[in-house]
């Protein structure tokens, strides 16, 4: 079992940057390859970004690219996220998960086996 918690999530306006982090616990950390889902109201849940065990092998949802980073410390047992120029849309539950490290669709939410409970962002216009 590995257990995570999100943090980070809060409001900001428009144009403005967070960064979320998740705190891994459990089976070890660096076995797993991490990433983020968000949800809006309404919306099915959708993949942001992920990165491999090693902390290579990067891939971001277009929608995030150039602004969203991702990035994890297996020292610490956690996984981070910066989220910069943010806009309305990006307005969401955000989602921290882990999975094999061998997935292949990394963008598919059943590619994990672990999930967090979620951290609310919300970016006001």
């Amino acid at each position: 079992q590995v257990q995570l918690v999100e943090s980070g999530g809060g409001l900001v306006q428009a144009g403005g940057s967070l960064r979320l982090s998740c705190a891994a616990s459990g089976r070890t950390f660096s076995n797993y390859a991490m990433g983020w889902f968000r949800q809006a109201p309404g919306k099915e849940r959708e993949f942001v970004a992920s990165i491999g065990w090693r902390g290579g092998n990067t891939f971001y949802a277009d929608s995030v690219k150039g602004r969203f980073t991702i990035s994890r410390d297996n020292a610490k047992n956690t996984v981070h996220m910066q989220m910069n120029s943010l806009k309305p849309a990006d307005t969401a539950v955000y989602y921290c998960a882990a999975g094999s490290p061998a997935m292949v669709f990394y963008w598919r939410s059943t590619e994990y086996d672990y999930w967090g409970q979620g951290t609310q962002v919300t970016v006001s216009s």
